[in-house]
């Protein structure tokens, strides 16, 4: 709804229209008091459209706030507008538009996450491990070079589509991962999310000019934790550590798509972070069993991850291998190598990690303070049973 208002009234007008949505879900609330209709969805769509037509007349009856509508957007129908095709062509087109290169790309991220997927400054601050406040300021940028500058909603040509292609596949990781580990206080998996960042990237492949090797490995990524998606919560909504997931509930088929999209994303020579992180993933769904797991094969990975986009979460994610594989050493010298305020809201995981450390060691006071200071951290309900369960089990 957000994308179909800002191709009508351009994107600098993109707050004007994020009211006019909080208007339609407003209104559902009064309409739906005794219950929803039988199709929701068509429900708001229709009352968008509604809202759309009131502001046109707004803008005609008042000139002081008459909006310069973008490349003859008047003169399109907008029932047109509320097309089921139109509709995912325009979700597409948002992103493109605001991951425009007259935005820093710092600000081109924090945008689109607001503008497309509506997360919160609290939810953009944890998924690019900075303050919240950090997060304000460049949404307050970003939103003034849209005004300044007149940045039009369009989807861009030729190279300069490509141009903006990976700017675009940060933002759809960044939405996969917030619905695969979501940072809000009542649920920790967030399935439709995880679903719009498939079928937005599965988008780009049907598009002859977008697509390409790098695609078709963030394809293949999010195939391969999806696929996972089932086992990772028990019927309580308790999460449930890797070791302990039954397997015979990971999803195949979607496996399969994945080594399909994989194969595909291995034809050319430009190896991605995507590319390092599916074949990390792949080794995983590989392991009949959490003993069988090559984690020699997921050091390798995680060692080529990092040299070519290096990451406190890569860091500590080569901390917990390390674990894994005994090496207490050289997991202790790379935790030692964290700040917590560079994982910024997440410092909790380095707490946690430090805990799996001690407990390890043997050194069980080490690891209830450990534990004890990720609680205090950690925000989401399922987290925070995970770790009182590590508590638990000291005992």
């Amino acid at each position: 709804m957000v994308a179909i208002l800002t191709r009508i009234f351009g994107l600098a007008h993109v707050e004007t229209v994020e009211d006019a949505v909080q208007d339609t879900f407003a209104s559902a609330l009064l309409a739906w008091r005794n219950g929803p209709p039988d199709d929701p969805e068509a429900w708001l769509m229709r009352a968008a459209r509604n809202r759309v037509v009131d502001i046109f007349r707004k803008m005609k009856a008042d000139d002081r706030r008459h909006l310069r509508l973008e490349s003859g957007s008047a003169t399109i129908a907008i029932n047109e507008l509320f097309m089921d095709d139109e509709i995912a062509d325009s979700q597409l087109r948002m992103i493109f538009a605001a991951c425009h290169p007259a935005l820093d790309p710092r600000e081109q991220i924090a945008f689109a996450l607001k503008s497309i997927s509506g997360f919160s400054t609290q939810e953009i601050a944890t998924a690019l491990l900075l303050k919240e406040e950090t997060v304000k300021k460049r949404l307050m940028r970003a939103r003034k070079a849209i005004q300044e500058q007149h940045i039009a909603f369009v989807i861009p040509q030729g190279k300069e589509l490509t141009r903006r292609l990976d700017r675009v596949l940060d933002v759809l990781y960044l939405i996969f991962n917030e619905g695969f580990h979501s940072t809000r206080q009542k649920t920790i998996i967030d399935k439709e999310l995880c679903g719009e960042a498939l079928r937005l990237c599965k988008s780009l492949l049907e598009n002859g000019t977008t697509r390409s090797t790098v695609v078709y490995a963030l394809f293949a990524l999010m195939c391969f934790h999806s696929a996972r998606l089932d086992s990772r919560m028990n019927e309580a909504n308790e999460l449930i550590d890797l070791r302990d997931q039954d397997r015979s509930m990971w999803y195949f088929p979607l496996i399969a798509l994945g080594n399909d999209a994989m194969t595909r994303a291995m034809e050319g020579d430009d190896l991605s972070k995507y590319h390092f992180e599916a074949a990390i993933a792949a080794e995983h769904l590989k392991a009949p069993t959490f003993k069988d797991t090559d984690w020699d094969r997921i050091l390798m990975w995680y060692e080529r991850l990092d040299a070519l986009a290096p990451s406190p979460m890569n860091t500590l994610n080569r901390a917990m291998v390390q674990l894994q594989r005994n090496d207490t050493g050289s997991a202790a010298d790379l935790l030692r190598s964290l700040d917590p305020d560079a994982l910024a809201q997440r410092a909790y995981l380095l707490h946690g990690a430090w805990g799996e450390y001690h407990a390890l060691s043997n050194e069980r006071e080490q690891a209830r303070a450990c534990y004890t200071n990720a609680l205090a951290l950690v925000k989401n309900k399922a987290e925070r049973g995970y770790l009182q369960k590590k508590l638990q089990n000291l005992a």
